[in-house]
């Protein structure tokens, strides 16, 4: 029979053990998360990461494959009001139409609905956090997060990270 106090030593370690497994690819170890998460997935467009730091600007290289996350309110496309798509940065693959964007309040680009066949998600369980992770379906690249507190009419919020989007305005706008 185990004391109370092995139990919580037991628990306290495996708490730690899930905080390390979450939190240290986070923070730069070799072989980290995007590595890890995308194991056993292949995308239509695929580049080495040395290719990837060149097509990408180093912030969008944390966000699209590392997984990183832009401040809030930082992003430009908070204010892009014009008609027209969001597309990915990373293989310029058209992820949002602008009629399905909104304002969340979270400082986050948001939107109720992806277009169809644009993306993909997978839990993600970092930061011991269970979240659903939202990745373009073509080159893998991270987006953001989905969340169940959006408007109607799918009750869903995208809520994307600026600088993995690129806008593309809709042609007259």
């Amino acid at each position: 029979m185990f004391s109370r106090r092995q139990m919580l030593l037991a628990g306290g370690g495996l708490g730690v053990a899930a905080l390390v497994a979450g939190v240290l690819p986070k923070l730069g170890i070799p072989g980290g998360v995007i590595a890890l998460a995308h194991a056993d997935e292949t995308f239509a467009v695929n580049h080495s990461e040395a290719q990837w730091r060149t097509l990408l600007s180093a912030e969008q290289y944390e966000i699209l494959r590392q997984e990183g996350t832009e401040r809030a309110y930082s992003s430009a496309l908070n204010q892009e009001h014009r008609n027209g798509t969001f597309a990915c940065a990373g293989c310029e693959l058209a992820l949002f139409s602008s009629n399905t964007k909104f304002d969340s309040h979270t400082g986050w680009p948001s939107f109720w609905a992806p277009l169809d066949h644009a993306v993909a998600t997978r839990e993600d369980r970092a930061y011991g956090v269970l979240r659903e992770e939202v990745h373009c379906r073509r080159c893998g690249g991270h987006l953001g997060h989905v969340f169940n507190d959006g408007p109607q009419p799918t009750g869903l919020r995208y809520c994307m990270n600026g600088l993995a989007l690129a806008f593309v305005p809709a042609t007259g706008s």
